[in-house]
């Protein structure tokens, strides 16, 4: 067959797909008898886009060929595709038409994603469709795709472009070995200024936690983002990518090894939370129906970690913090988070570690570390640098990747101090801000926090303030709505039922299944967070605010005069009430929902707030890291020693001494070593010689 007769062929092949893409374009409507394309040609023009979303679906159902085609031969189709695009426009508009020029289709929703880590070279120059978390982004740089050539002999003197139309270039910018023009070799010069160029990015989509094996390093696949397509996500969003997988070389050209990179086509960016988890009509049913049960919520919390014995308020706090409260949102755009912070701080072998693996396994969407091997970076985000090309990079950190789900901190008080301020603004603000090496940005890390954590002492010590036992700074522990002391205290009765318990779960460890399945509670979780805002009722919201109310007034008419709660106490008790009423899937938080944050925030405060001699709880013994008697002994120290100074004139004031005008203030030896230890340290006073101190 001549190569004339074969051209010929191609040509007719080409106005053959163009033909029946253009009819497609112009004859799919849907099952209300609507023209999807007509109409979406026109919104493209009206908006003046020259691109717009083709559903591989809808061309499947037109036409069964054409979609295999585009899968199997996407550059070829996507360029026929493009030209029956621009036919479309020019019958519509013929001047928006000659004005773009170009055209181009952004194809969605193929048969089925292909998991990163099932990428082979069976795939290589075909469409095919990726899920995943994008973690790194370069900045936008501009790419030659058309290069205007001069041709420098005086008997032509001509300029062209190369590529020849409905071409690009690749990745090597090569002229012609000819003048296209005149036919002749010799100099071509480049004009940089009069080529033509379009936006290009880089970025590198990994798989999302949740798909991991355990064990597993995630993997992950560069992506390449073109024209419109570029900007459209930040690090830490969840994509969907349609593209064509190609090859690239991986160091020199004359070796055999080969990358794998993703032209992109379309990018959709994962706008709502938890919908990578699927919930059909009938596992909806089911969920309405187990909604209905009157012991819904005991049901739940029993299903949580069901192999672990006791903890009941624990394992319900949990509970409520994988429903979550609502996010809300004003007008003036501040951002009121609805997530539900919870520390676990307890005893060696009181099955910390185990009920966060569990809770990684059952929440929706989660990211477990631990403290000793995260650093600030790796919770947060970090800028890198590309070795091959010298570009920055902004990769997502555990924060960030957990937007919308939950983070689990294990061993939180192993993290260096420096380590663990970098999780402040994600807990309280729920975003995560970056300024390195030229990179400024804030991203989203709307997640819940479960953190895990052993008392600094090894066992917990009654005799001290909970902000004495942890080992993490008192503007982290403010950010937690409830903190539960572990304690492993003997007790014949409990370490009997423990024991039975433990016995019966490794004799029969196939038997112990939670009152609900993992997967079904893994879906009721995720369609209460989509479809579910409970609203405070006045009943409830007047219960929230008696109890508020009255326990300021308590704190107020003791005797010490302690603050016993602050407004981040109230909110806590407003997101534990509304992530109360979601677990029974109901629209409205209710004097029930009220009732049981109150007595989940009571437990908290009994167990973790210091209580004064009057028996009063002094939250501030958590907010501010020392209690209100604590802090009037500390001044009453201070007062002392400034006393002995001016009354002596000596540099410093002996221990002797201070003691000695302390007699009857209810002072002892080791409580006045103990202050004026937290003093030293907190800048108040200076040690001048040993035992003898001056103020700072």
């Amino acid at each position: 067959m001549s190569s004339a007769a074969s051209t010929s062929e191609l040509e007719e092949e080409k106005a053959g797909y163009e033909d029946r893409l253009r009819k497609f374009l112009k004859e799919f409507y849907t099952r209300e008898k609507e023209y999807k394309y007509k109409a979406e040609i026109k919104e493209m023009v009206n908006e003046g886009r020259n691109w717009m979303y083709v559903d591989w679906n809808d061309l499947y159902i037109y036409d069964r060929q054409l979609a295999t085609a585009l899968q199997n031969k996407p550059d070829e189709m996507l360029s026929y595709l493009n030209a029956a695009i621009y036919s479309s426009v020019l019958d519509f508009s013929p001047d928006y038409a000659e004005e773009k020029k170009e055209f181009f289709a952004r194809i969605i929703n193929l048969p089925e994603s292909v998991p990163i880590r099932s990428i082979k070279s069976d795939y290589i120059n075909k469409l095919i469709m990726i899920d995943g978390i994008l973690v790194r982004v370069t900045p936008i740089k501009e790419k030659m795709f058309k290069a205007k050539f001069r041709h420098n002999i005086e008997e032509c003197n001509q300029t062209f472009y190369w590529p020849p139309a409905g071409e690009e270039i690749k990745d090597v910018i090569e002229p012609p070995q000819v003048c296209p023009i005149c036919g002749k070799p010799g100099n071509l010069r480049l004009i940089y200024e009069e080529s033509q160029f379009i936006d290009y990015q880089r970025t590198v989509v990994q798989e999302r936690p949740e798909e991991i094996p355990p064990g597993q390093i995630p993997r992950s696949i560069e992506v390449v983002l073109t024209r419109d397509l570029v900007d459209q996500a930040r690090p830490g969003d969840r994509v969907s990518i349609v593209g064509i997988l190609r090859v690239v070389p991986s160091q020199s050209k004359m070796k055999p090894i080969y990358d794998i990179v993703l032209d992109a086509n379309s990018v959709l960016v994962s706008q709502k939370t938890l919908e990578e988890v699927e919930i059909t009509r009938e596992d909806e049913e089911r969920i309405l129906q187990l909604s209905k049960d009157p012991w819904i919520r005991k049901k739940i919390v029993a299903s949580i970690a069901p192999a672990i014995y006791g903890h009941w308020d624990v394992k319900e706090a949990i509970a409520l913090a994988l429903f979550g409260g609502v996010q809300k949102e004003t007008k003036d755009k501040t951002r009121i988070r609805g997530d539900i912070h919870i520390l676990l701080v307890g005893d060696p072998g009181t099955a910390k570690s185990q009920l966060l693996q569990f809770l990684s396994r059952i929440a929706p969407r989660a990211v477990y570390t631990t403290g000793k091997g995260s650093s600030a970076a790796g919770l947060t985000a970090a800028v890198i640098r590309d070795k091959k090309s010298g570009d920055f990079y902004l990769e997502a950190g555990a924060m960030v990747l957990a937007d919308g789900g939950v983070a689990l901190v294990d061993e939180i008080d192993k993290m260096r101090e420096e380590d663990r301020v970098a999780i402040h603004e994600a807990m309280e603000q729920q975003t995560v801000s970056i300024a390195k090496a030229g990179i400024v940005a804030k991203l989203n890390a709307r997640a819940t926090v479960i953190a895990a954590g052993n008392p600094k002492y090894g066992r917990y010590v009654e005799e001290r303030s909970v902000a004495d036992n942890i080992n993490l700074p008192v503007t982290i522990l403010s950010r937690f709505d409830l903190i539960f002391i572990l304690k492993d205290k003997p007790s014949a009765e409990y370490d009997t039922m423990l024991a039975s318990h433990m016995i019966h779960v490794h004799k029969e460890a196939e038997n112990v299944t939670p009152e609900i399945p993992v997967d079904l509670l893994k879906k009721y979780i995720s369609y209460a967070k989509r479809y579910y805002r409970p609203v405070l009722t006045e009943e409830a919201g007047n219960l929230l605010r008696d109890f508020f109310v009255e326990m300021r007034r308590i704190g107020s008419e003791s005797q010490s005069n302690v603050v016993s709660i602050t407004p981040r106490q109230l909110e806590a008790l407003i997101r534990l009430a509304e992530a109360h009423a979601k677990m029974a899937l109901k629209t409205e938080v209710t004097e029930e929902d009220a009732l049981e944050a109150i007595r989940l925030m009571k437990v908290f405060m009994q167990q973790a707030g210091l209580m004064t001699e009057s028996g009063v709880v002094d939250i501030d013994a958590l907010m501010v890291g020392k209690s209100k008697s604590k802090r009037e002994k500390m001044m009453l120290i201070e007062d002392t020693i400034r006393d002995i100074l001016n009354e002596t004139g000596e540099k410093c004031a002996r221990i002797k001494d201070i003691m000695e005008r302390l007699k009857g203030e209810n002072i002892s030896q080791k409580e006045l070593e103990d202050l004026i230890s937290k003093m030293y340290k907190d800048g108040i006073i200076v040690q001048d010689r040993f035992g003898c101190y001056s103020l700072a």
